[in-house]
C-alpha cells in the first residue's frame, strides 16, 4: 500500500512540476528602462546589477548589441544568453532570426543526442 501511496505522489509531484510555468524574462528595452523595470524582466538580474546597467548607459551611450552588457560588471554570458530573447534597444520589436534560429539549432542538437 505504501508502495502505491509513492508512486502516487511521486506521480502527482512531477505532474505539477510541469504545470508551474518556469521564470522567462520579460521584453525590457535596456536603453530606456529603470533599474526597478530590469530587474523585475531579466532573469538573473536583480537590483543592483540592473542599476549597473543603467548607470553603464549613462555613462557609455545606449547598448548596441546584446553583447554590450557584458561590459557591465557582474553580467555574464550566461545571464546574456538566457534573457538575449528579451533584450531589447527600442519599442517592442519581435526577437532577433538569428535568437531564434539559435534556439532551434540547439534544441535539434539536443534531440539528436537523445
Amino acid at each position: 500500500m505504501q508502495s502505491k501511496f509513492r508512486n502516487l505522489l511521486l506521480a502527482l509531484t512531477l505532474a505539477a512540476s510541469f504545470a508551474l510555468p518556469a521564470f522567462a524574462a520579460t521584453p525590457v528595452n535596456v536603453n530606456k528602462a529603470d533599474a526597478a523595470t530590469i530587474a523585475k524582466s531579466l532573469d538573473g538580474i536583480g537590483q543592483s546589477k540592473a542599476q549597473a546597467i543603467v548607470a553603464w548607459r549613462q555613462a557609455h551611450g545606449p547598448f548596441k548589441r546584446v553583447e554590450d552588457l557584458a561590459q557591465v560588471k557582474g553580467i555574464g554570458k550566461g545571464t546574456i544568453e538566457r534573457n538575449r530573447d528579451a533584450i531589447r534597444f527600442s519599442g517592442d520589436l519581435p526577437p532577433p532570426k538569428a535568437a531564434s534560429a539559435r534556439k532551434a539549432h540547439h534544441k535539434a542538437k539536443a534531440v539528436a543526442k537523445g
